[in-house]
Order: C-alpha cells, then structure tokens, then sequence
C-alpha cells in the first residue's frame, strides 16, 4: 500500500450499483461518494443537466 492513502484492491464488481435517474446507465459507487450515496441520482453533470426523461 501507498502512504498517501489507501487504494480499493478488491472485487470490483461486489461494489453497490443503482441506476442514473437521468439515463438509466447503472452507476458503480465511488469513494468520493462515500458520504453522500443515498443522495446521488445522476452519473454525469449532463445527466443532471437534463434532469430526469419526461415520459
């Protein structure tokens, strides 16, 4: 391991998953939302651009 922090080295595909609200394209959880996922609902700043398809 680094020193300057530490690295995911394990089963990516055990990582939750939910789908973009914008697109539909399923989203791989990211340590940068690690504090936030339950709020996250667009994979992209153009998907939350757009917003959610109008049906």
């Amino acid at each position: 391991m680094t020193s300057g922090g530490t690295r995911f080295r394990g089963n990516k595909a055990a990582l939750p998953t939910k789908p973009c609200v914008g697109c539909g394209l399923a989203m791989t959880w990211r340590r940068r939302w690690a504090r936030s996922w339950a709020e996250v609902k667009y994979c992209s700043d153009v998907c939350r651009r757009k917003g959610p398809p109008h049906a």
